[in-house]
């Protein structure tokens, strides 16, 4: 668990970094679409270096997948366009603010439904509680900064 936690915890620490970064980039060269472009064939070259590193095979079973897991791609697509053209103009601190309000929200609501075969966590008092005092002291995190 202390593992995952960390590796999740390093991610999350990447999002705003990936925003800050990106988003000059975009600036530098004029063009946001050209430093999301950019980013991705860096990403494609990193995740191909690692799955040759541990093995190819999983590709031969694609053929078989439902077409909507394939959206990820999308949104992964979307959320690098719109932080590295909005990121510039909006801050990077506001930008990551709404896509962590947006992520609380869709998670709880993964987790409530099990959607995408994900382990069925219900959304409790409780827990909305909890989603709401996050969200809190993202908005107060931004609010002293101003």
């Amino acid at each position: 668990m202390t593992q995952h936690a960390l590796i999740m915890l390093a991610a999350g620490i990447g999002i705003p970094l990936l925003a800050a970064l990106n988003a000059r980039l975009g600036a530098n060269i004029g063009s946001p679409a050209a430093a999301a472009f950019i980013l991705f064939i860096v990403a494609v070259s990193a995740t191909c270096v690692v799955m040759l590193g541990t093995g190819p095979q999983a590709l031969t079973r694609l053929s078989g997948q439902p077409w909507h897991l394939f959206l990820a791609g999308l949104l992964v697509a979307f959320y690098v366009l719109s932080i590295t053209y909005v990121a510039p103009h909006f801050g990077v601190g506001n930008a990551v603010f709404f896509v962590l309000l947006g992520q609380l929200v869709s998670a709880a609501m993964i987790d409530h439904f099990g959607l995408f075969g994900a382990a069925q966590s219900p959304l409790t008092l409780m827990r909305a509680g909890g989603i709401l005092v996050m969200a809190a002291g993202v908005a107060l995190t931004q609010m002293a900064a101003r």
